[in-house]
């Protein structure tokens, strides 16, 4: 498995309340995290001719770029080929990604072509229960039909919010996980989900970990926290300490 003690990171998107990169790189560091899954808040994927810039910002301050997303792939084979270029320059592995239903199969082999060219994977987001890709059902199906370049990036929040356990997600598509967000949602009596540090809701951390040990996991893992936007440190930091804390135990 990847040392998630040294590997984990976060997606930029907790920090959305600030443009900056700078001024992520010093929360992620505030954190204790050095990696880092950019979105579309922090990177313009579009603007190919700010790419060095970014990447250069945060390799200067030993920050690790694991991934970029989440990326909207829709057959736009110009413009998706800037995510890949972005990828290719931080030397992330994997992106993150959104497929528009109305776009596949089409948008599919482009994606896949893309994906061989630059030898970085695609990772899926199954983003919730009302998400046509929130089941493991249609991402089954889209396996089937795809090569291996495309994967999963298992969002746990999303998963249990689509009445999907994560963890035999996990099970079930470890050969193509290539990706995990870590993220918690506790749900009110109307089924409406509010995010909380990981662990502390209906996410089996303990579990989760011990089951990404057991396929041996090699993908990018980052914490993601949508509460507390004006101040998400806190929340990330005591995710990522309890990441670690159960790490640090024998009985994984």
């Amino acid at each position: 498995m990847v040392d998630l003690g040294k590997e984990l990171g976060a997606q930029s998107y907790c920090f959305r309340h600030f443009k900056d990169n700078t001024q992520v790189i010093e929360r992620l560091k505030q954190a204790g995290l050095s990696r880092i899954e950019l979105c579309g808040v922090h990177v313009n994927f579009a603007l190919n001719e700010r790419f060095d810039e970014i990447v250069s910002l945060y390799r200067k301050n030993g920050i690790g770029i694991v991934s970029a997303g989440v990326l909207r792939f829709a057959g736009d084979e110009k413009l998706e080929t800037k995510y890949f270029e972005f990828a290719k320059r931080a030397g992330a592995k994997a992106l993150s990604a959104d497929f528009a239903i109305g776009s596949t199969p089409r948008s599919l082999k482009i994606a896949e072509k893309l994906a061989e060219k630059y030898d970085i994977n695609i990772a899926i987001h199954n983003h919730g229960g009302r998400h046509w890709l929130g089941c493991v059902d249609c991402l089954r199906h889209i396996f089937a039909v795809s090569s291996a370049r495309i994967g999963l990036c298992l969002d746990t929040a999303w998963a249990l919010d689509s009445g999907e356990d994560p963890i035999a997600m996990a099970e079930q598509f470890a050969g193509r996980l290539y990706g995990v967000h870590l993220k918690d949602f506790v749900f009110d009596r109307a089924r409406k989900p509010e995010d909380v540090i990981v662990g502390t809701g209906n996410l089996d951390l303990k579990r989760l970990l011990r089951t990404l040990k057991e396929i041996d996991f090699r993908g990018f893992a980052v914490l993601e926290y949508e509460g507390s936007p004006e101040d998400p440190v806190p929340a990330v930091k005591s995710g990522a300490e309890a990441v670690r804390r159960y790490l640090g135990k024998n009985d994984l």
